[in-house]
């Protein structure tokens, strides 16, 4: 009865406990804790894998040291005996992609277990296997693969490879945008096709992205608008293809590797890729030739030392499903040791020499003993020594064992000196032969005319290392008054030359000359004695056309002023008139020139340049015309060009003026702003040109023809452009109309006639602010009277332009109002393509 009443107490909790029961398949399949591998249970099972284990660097060969559990030798071997039936075990569901999980899962459990990589550190190793490793660690290329730091697996979150080749298990992503919009997802089947709606299955395995691209373009091009450009157009519909999740590839990586095995990676990986899973070449393995051959044949070679040295790989590939890596044994291997740059064992091809090792090590370090080296070889009884001389290292052959040790310099110097300064060959001599400062001087092949001979220092470093400075007078040492000095170990002879202890003197010549080298010496020639007026301006290149030498100017400091009067002299001004020859004849000058004289040449002040103007347009003889006289005025030109033509149009003339503007405040590009005037007075169009102020002036040439010399007729410049166009018929009518467009001229037509013909304002022009613009550049605008518009008078090739006025800006009810209809527009619109297609 206790039992009845307790049941029925409790009748409630049966229902929560079924639907417990019920959802607990759900909650293990999303449950957040990681695969676990477990270890054979006996000796008869065969070792297994969960399905959910990761693939995107699983190792399924060589487990030994990478299971928890049991660890029996009789479990290690049933581990590599199910390696096969590993693979074959996991569903094909369950075979897919490699995910970015499952890489970090690996990478982890790699950092945690480094014996999955580069065998088995965490166990206590043998003293051979600590020998092996400690082989390993000296093997030149060896710690690129052990080292952890160092991630070659391809990130998948990377930008979609035109020229990866697709296969089944991949999934592809088709994007269709621009003038028409769709979006396409699949998996290509193990056929090598994908289905897509309205297309139906599609072959893509084997092909790369950008093949597959143009086939789907093709493809949906017969329904799909603007996919295909035409009249010399670009397609209006754009289709993009990349790649969702990867396939997974299975890799075996055999030979003379520290984990041979069978690896399942990312098809984006490469084959350098899984030898870095596999631990890379071990202490016999090759560095130079490693192989992957794909369906019995040999596909590439891989040279590891290329990467190592060169950064690049020439071999490498991505790998494909059933690649096989194979590692060989190296052929020739040695050590180099001693003073090179990366001491260690490296191995060679049979043709390289022993330049080709060396370069491997780094080279010499810079106090390596370069001029020879010693090389112990092995020979078949015994051990050999041999020098090699550096006149052989490119052609010494080396063999396999060799031990090239490279040695050290002494760093010392036991018989050396030094002089320096005023002297024909300064540098260091040997102590035996120059024992005395005479003896130096005359090995040093004497001193130079300008050496300072009345205090020669000499510097000597004592034993105590502390330096002595030693004045000498070598005169008397020459005239034999004061006796020789025998010089030691280290001394420092110094000479200095009379130029050196004075100011170097120079004349700096400005204005109309032609200086050749004005942006190397800056105008300024050395001084030399007796140097003339005529002297220094034949040395900068002799006098410009425009030079005024009536009055040539030499401006000399003042070297005897009195000191401290507020009135002193600080220069003299002496002017010449020199003849343009520069010839030594009566009118020479012969002035003498001082230190530091500064000589200018003005320009003439009657030397004016030819100007040009130019005329374009609608006048009997294009082109450009120079100005005659200072006061020339547009007529003048036009008449100059013969007039105008019948069909020129002169209420539209205008005059294009450009001038250069200098900005007070920075500093001017001479060299820019010389250039820029040269393409004014050209005529030529300077695009993008901040200094340069271009002004469009608007001229009634039809008054100007009829009065020359009025008000009117402006004075050209140079680089003036006059523009007559052609007699225009046509009015543009722009901006808030109906129809923007251009409206054939008619007389007697008004502002209102041409908005008319334009399909009159919208709602939103703003009548009161529209303005014209005049052939000529001239602009008027429309006036109030009252409360009407008088619009301006229209002309042929007018524009009219008509403003949009501003939108009042929205309150939050507006908005509101506003987003409803249009997310009732949009619904609607929804629905009706629906219920369409639903009927069609």
């Amino acid at each position: 009865m206790n039992r009845l009443k307790l049941a029925k107490s409790y009748k409630s909790v049966y229902l929560y406990f079924l639907s417990f029961l019920i959802s607990l398949p759900v909650l293990a399949q999303v449950s957040p804790t990681g695969p676990t591998i477990q270890a054979p249970a006996s000796t008869g099972s065969q070792g297994s894998i969960p399905t959910n284990a990761p693939r995107g660097t699983t190792t399924t060969g060589n487990t030994q040291g990478n299971t928890t559990g049991n660890t029996g030798t009789q479990q290690q071997g049933n581990a590599q005996s199910g390696n096969t039936q590993q693979q074959g075990n996991q569903p094909s569901a369950e075979k897919g992609k490699a995910t970015v999980a499952d890489q970090q899962a690996q990478k982890a459990d790699n950092s945690k277990d480094p014996s999955k990589v580069n065998g088995d550190q965490g166990a206590a190793l043998t003293p051979e296997e600590q020998q092996k490793e400690a082989l390993r660690q000296r093997i030149y290329g060896y710690s690129l693969f052990a080292n952890k730091n160092l991630d070659p697996i391809p990130d998948l979150q990377i930008s979609t490879p035109t020229n990866y080749i697709v296969g089944p298990g991949d999934e592809l992503n088709i994007f269709i945008y621009n003038y028409a919009e769709s979006t396409y997802e699949g998996v290509v089947n193990k056929d090598g096709n994908i289905i897509i709606p309205r297309l139906g299955p599609v072959k893509v395995a084997g092909r790369t992205i950008e093949e597959i691209r143009k086939i789907l373009i093709d493809k949906f091009s017969k329904f799909v608008p603007g996919l295909l450009g035409g009249g010399g157009e670009t397609a209006r519909t754009k289709l993009m293809v990349t790649l969702g999740d990867v396939r997974s590839v299975k890799v075996f990586v055999t030979g003379e590797v520290i984990n041979p095995g069978t690896y399942t990676m990312s098809s984006l990986s490469s084959a350098f890729n899984a030898l870095y899973q596999a631990g890379g070449p071990n202490e016999i393995g090759s560095f130079r030739d490693v192989r992957v051959i794909r369906a019995g044949k040999v596909v590439t070679h891989i040279d590891i030392y290329d990467y190592l040295v060169n950064g690049k790989i020439d071999g490498d590939i991505r790998v494909q499903d059933n690649d096989n890596i194979v590692v060989g044994y190296y052929l020739k291997r040695a050590e180099v040791t001693g003073m090179v740059k990366r001491p260690g064992i490296y191995e060679l091809t049979p043709d390289e020499k022993l330049s080709d090792v060396l370069r491997y090590s780094g080279g010499f370090q810079d106090k390596a003993y370069r001029a020879r080296v010693k090389i112990q070889r092995i020979t078949s009884r015994e051990r050999k020594l041999l020098d090699v001389s550096e006149a052989n290292y490119d052609s010494f052959p080396i063999a396999t064992g060799d031990s090239i040790d490279v040695g050290t310099i002494l760093d010392r110097f036991e018989n050396i000196v030094t002089i320096e300064g005023a002297v024909m060959r300064p540098g260091n001599y040997s102590l035996d032969d120059s024992p005395s400062l005479k003896k130096l001087i005359e090995n040093a092949e004497g001193l130079r005319e300008d050496a300072f001979v009345g205090r020669i220092n000499v510097l000597r470093t004592r034993d105590d290392l502390v330096i002595q400075s030693i004045p000498i007078n070598y005169t008397d040492i020459i005239n034999n008054t004061a006796p020789d000095l025998i010089l030691t170990r280290l001394d420092q002879i110094i000479v200095p030359s009379r130029f050196e202890m004075t100011e170097v003197a120079y004349i700096s010549v400005e204005g109309e000359v032609n200086n050749p080298k004005v942006a190397e010496n800056e105008g300024k020639f050395p001084y030399t004695v007796d140097m003339t007026l005529e002297d220094v301006l034949v040395q900068a290149g002799g006098l410009k056309e425009s030079a005024y030498t009536n009055e040539v100017e030499v401006v000399r400091r003042k070297r005897n002023s009195i000191a401290g009067a507020a009135n002193a002299q600080i220069s003299e001004v002496f002017k010449f008139d020199v003849s343009r020859d520069l010839s030594l004849n009566s009118k020479a000058s012969s002035f003498p020139l001082y230190p530091f004289d500064q000589v200018i040449v003005r320009k003439s002040p009657n030397y004016v340049e030819q100007q040009t103007v130019f005329v374009e347009g609608e006048v009997l003889v294009n082109g450009p015309y120079t100005i005659v006289n200072k006061n020339d005025k547009i007529s003048d030109i036009i008449k100059r060009a013969g007039g105008l033509t019948d069909l020129a149009y002169p209420e539209g003339a205008t005059l294009l003026r450009r001038t250069l503007v200098r900005d007070l405040e920075e500093p001017t590009d001479f060299e820019q702003a010389a250039m820029t005037e040269k393409s004014i007075k050209a005529g030529t169009i300077i695009p993008n040109s901040p200094n340069v102020k271009e002004e469009k002036i608007g001229i009634k040439l039809k008054n100007i023809l009829k009065n020359p010399g009025s008000f009117e007729d402006l004075i050209v410049q140079e680089g003036d452009i006059i523009r007559i166009p052609k007699r225009l018929e046509t009015v543009q009518v722009a901006g808030s109309v109906l129809y923007p467009t251009s409206v054939k001229y008619g007389k007697g037509m008004s502002f209102s006639d041409y908005i008319s013909q334009s399909g009159g304002f919208t709602a939103q022009s703003l009548r009161k602010s529209s303005y014209i613009k005049y052939p000529n550049g001239n602009v008027d605008r429309t006036r109030r009277f009252l409360f009407f518009n008088v619009y301006p008078k229209v002309e042929p090739g007018s524009e009219i332009f008509v403003p949009l006025r501003a939108a009042p800006a929205l309150n939050t009810q507006q908005t509101i109002s506003t987003a409803t209809g249009l997310l009732s527009s949009v619904m609607g619109l929804i629905v009706t393509v629906l219920a369409f297609r639903s009927l069609k």
